[in-house]
């Protein structure tokens, strides 16, 4: 059927009136009033026009503007129906209504699911659970703490779309780790068709250039992806504040919440009560205005029922109450766990290989252990002398630091000793303890708790932390300044070097990759924690012989997005040693090994020892 709209539209110069529909800033608004200046008789007068949004993504937005100097408004002069120029085929029509009767899914027909078969991923059976509990809820309030590697993603974008298409939902917000939301942004899109946007500082500045400087991102789009740690302060949670209505109501104002690594936003608990943090608050005040809350995590419970009972009240607090244990069946009712070992086939064979933990030994050579020694006692005598000085927070601090740096690699190491050296050359270490300046540490080492996108922000984080708790140690002694030297000598001298511990990987390397000269189809992938770590491998390594045909591919949080998916795209080629730094964080660097090498008959997984 050939139909076409006969919507005009017009500028005016004349004021407009109530009631018409208008296009300013390329969308439509319903003008609600209008006040025209008496202000100068010389002058053409004024009309201030009040405007009520009728986009789906901001209904009820209100605006105001002045319409005689606001560029590009117009008013839409009429809007009819279309007219029909044509006709289809009786079949044709039939085809198209059983094809909308057939992909409508009804909220009273419960067993019949849509979101299965619209989606581009292969679903496991078992992947259907949440799905189903979902649309027997009135409100979807799930827990889904299935081991990594099972797929909840896959599992959350299932019940996302199959509220949407069930229009039980219209808004969802997804709240996770910076390092996880172009994944997630990704997998939505591609797995399920559904763009999401992603709300950061630079979305928030292009908004407002767009839309105007009163423009809020959390009403800018009905589906939206953000970093807890930015929307729990700062820029994130002001506009929060005023897009959130003062008093809980019905509807409610968002629709569906999903919290990823919902571990992260539990209290903290110690022996006898939980301290809540500002990603605790954040979830704390935004969840209650939602109507559906998913929390997704693989490690729901940390070993203090405080914790895990204040994360079940954040989910929701009509069942369940901090410091009270839940009902088993009513924690059954909202939360889904499942291992990999429990999980068979029709069989009873495992869906997922057997994993097995095989210890490196590494044999560090008679330098490096003097070395190793030779940081002890520095950092020994360093405490002894914050003790004395009453400074020894910052201190101990930097050593921990320092010592983590050196089991690392020497070149993370010379990184990290040249700013604590640096800040000590200023001479500007406060003398005395300072309150005030040990509250600025404790912030400082918090800021590298934080979960980053980039791993140059965690570098920073790292950095301006080390400087601030070396402004605080008290000076050297002679005795400390020498063996400061020494450390530092031996690290200049062998930061582009591969430690003992990057030989023992390079020697397993070889045997196991090229046992007899030729390269065989196993691949390795190694995680490294720093970025300098990743970067001292890939420049050393590929100089080693038993390396030097298969040029590592590192993934970073610094390199592009579409380099880095490029690169993790190369995981299907044999014969590849892969680097990837701390931008992916341990959860997700099992999830996604787990899914490499799911269909493997065994898992090996190394650490070194020591000493």
């Amino acid at each position: 059927m050939e139909a076409s709209n006969e919507t005009t539209t017009q500028r005016y110069s004349a004021r407009p009136e109530p009631g018409q529909l208008v296009e300013v800033r390329r969308r439509q608004w319903v003008v609600a009033d209008v006040v025209t200046s008496t202000q100068g008789a010389t002058t053409a007068p004024q009309n201030a026009v009040t405007l009520s949004s009728i986009d789906e993504d901001g209904l009820g937005e209100m605006l105001e503007v002045i319409w005689e100097i606001e560029p590009g408004a117009a008013v839409i002069e009429r809007a009819g129906l279309p007219s029909i120029t044509g006709q289809d085929e009786a079949s044709t029509l039939e085809a198209f209504l059983d094809a909308v009767r057939w992909g409508a899914a009804t909220n009273a027909d419960r067993g019949f699911l849509q979101a299965p078969f619209r989606s581009g991923v292969s679903i496991e059976d078992f992947q259907l659970d949440p799905l189903v509990r979902a649309i027997d809820m009135a409100r979807v309030n799930l827990l889904i703490a299935d081991d990594v590697g099972l797929g909840k993603t896959i599992e959350a974008g299932l019940v996302i779309q199959e509220m949407l298409l069930r229009h039980r939902a219209r808004t969802v917000l997804i709240v996770c780790p910076a390092s996880l939301q172009e994944k997630w942004r990704v997998e939505m899109l591609e797995k399920f068709g559904l763009d999401f946007r992603v709300v950061d500082t630079a979305y928030v500045k292009q908004l407002r250039r767009e839309r105007g400087i009163h423009a809020n991102p959390w009403t800018s789009y009905p589906r939206l992806i953000t970093s807890m740690d930015w929307a729990k302060g700062g820029e994130g949670l002001r506009a929060l504040r005023d897009v959130l209505p003062p008093h809980l109501g019905y509807p409610r104002k968002f629709d569906l919440l999903v919290v990823d690594e919902a571990h992260n936003v539990a209290p903290a608990a110690s022996v006898h009560y939980a301290l809540e943090s500002q990603r605790t608050r954040l979830i704390r005040s935004i969840g209650p205005h939602f109507q559906h809350r998913l929390f997704l995590t693989a490690t729901p419970h940390n070993g203090y029922t405080e914790s895990f009972t204040s994360l079940l009240e954040l989910l929701d607090d009509q069942r369940f109450a901090r410091n009270i244990l839940p009902d088993e069946k009513q924690l059954a009712q909202v939360m889904i766990r499942r291992l990999k070992s429990e999980l068979v086939d029709a069989e009873g064979k495992p869906l997922y290989a057997t994993r097995k933990l095989q210890a490196l030994e590494v044999a560090y050579t008679p330098e490096e252990r003097a070395i190793h020694d030779k940081l002890t006692d520095f950092c020994a005598s360093r405490e002894q002398s914050a003790h004395d000085a009453g400074s020894s927070f910052g201190v101990s601090f930097v050593d921990q630091l320092l010592k983590k740096r050196l089991f690392s690699s020497p070149a993370a190491f010379a990184a990290t000793l040249e700013k604590h050296l640096a800040t000590l050359a200023e001479g500007k270490q406060k003398r005395g303890k300072d309150p005030l300046a040990e509250r600025i540490l404790r912030k400082a080492i918090l800021r590298i708790e934080e979960d980053y996108a980039d791993d140059r922000d965690v570098e920073e984080a790292q950095s301006e932390a080390v400087e601030e708790a070396s402004r605080q140690a008290p000076p050297l002694t002679p005795e400390q300044q020498e063996m400061l030297d020494e450390l530092r000598q031996w690290a200049q001298r062998t930061k582009h070097q591969a430690d003992s511990k990057a030989k023992a990987i390079l020697d397993w390397l070889s045997s196991s990759l090229k046992p007899e000269g030729q390269w065989n189809d196993r691949r390795v992938i190694l995680f490294t924690d720093t970025a300098r770590h990743t970067n001292g491998c890939t420049r050393s390594w590929p100089a080693t012989a038993s390396v030097r045909n298969a040029w590592p591919s590192c993934t970073a949080g610094w390199i592009k997005a579409n380099a880095r998916r490029s690169r993790l795209r190369s995981r299907l080629l044999p014969r590849i040693l892969r680097f990837a730094s701390c931008w992916l964080p341990m959860q997700h660097r099992k999830g996604s090994t787990s899914k490499i090498i799911a269909t493997a008959s065994s898992t090996w997984r190394f650490r070194t020892t020591p000493m």
